[in-house]
């Protein structure tokens, strides 16, 4: 796990001030870019949803549609897109959440998820933990169970992990990388 470490970190570039002063982006559009480096995110993400019994992936608009589409492919599960509010045709189930500096809101088509369910949600980043929140209730509201989440890194010196863990209910929050 070393090895892939040191290469999911070297493919990640640090923006200063992006967005704003005194913010330091983490990029990881090098590691897109990199099909080594991508496959073995992809593949280590994979052999999470199988070892935590997952039968569908959740992929957070828009990085984890990028991250969690290939890991659902790669380890032969359905595909479900969380968007904003808004962006999906037709009947969906909706979940706000709060943020630093407001609220926002998270949906999915309830349809495609069901009791027999265990989804894995996958995003790029777990920064505060407000979005994975609001996905997890989103995802047992629509009746299905939670396999877990992984994410290709933490942001250790926010507290994201200690928001996310009451509503994961006992099921792993997996970081490849904690920075």
């Amino acid at each position: 796990m070393t090895d892939i470490k040191e290469l999911l970190l070297s493919r990640i570039r640090d923006v200063p001030d992006y967005p704003e002063p005194g913010v330091m982006f983490k990029d990881i559009t090098p590691l897109l870019a990199d099909p080594a480096a991508f496959t073995a995110l992809t593949d280590a993400l994979a052999e999470l949803c199988v070892r935590h019994g997952a039968t569908k992936v959740v992929g957070l608009e828009a990085r984890g549609f990028i991250l969690g589409a290939p890991v659902a492919v790669r380890a032969g599960l359905g595909f479900i897109p969380v968007r904003k509010a808004g962006k999906l045709p037709g009947a969906t189930l909706s979940q706000s959440y709060d943020l630093e500096y407001g609220s926002a809101e998270i949906e999915v088509h309830a349809e495609d998820l069901s009791a027999g369910d265990r989804v894995m949600v996958i995003d790029d980043v777990l920064a505060t933990g407000g979005t994975a929140e609001a996905a997890l209730h989103l995802i047992r509201r629509a009746g299905a169970g939670v396999a877990g989440v992984a994410v290709l890194m933490e942001l250790g010196f926010l507290p994201g992990r200690a928001r996310v863990e009451p509503a994961l209910q006992g099921a792993p929050l997996d970081a490849l990388l904690v920075v």
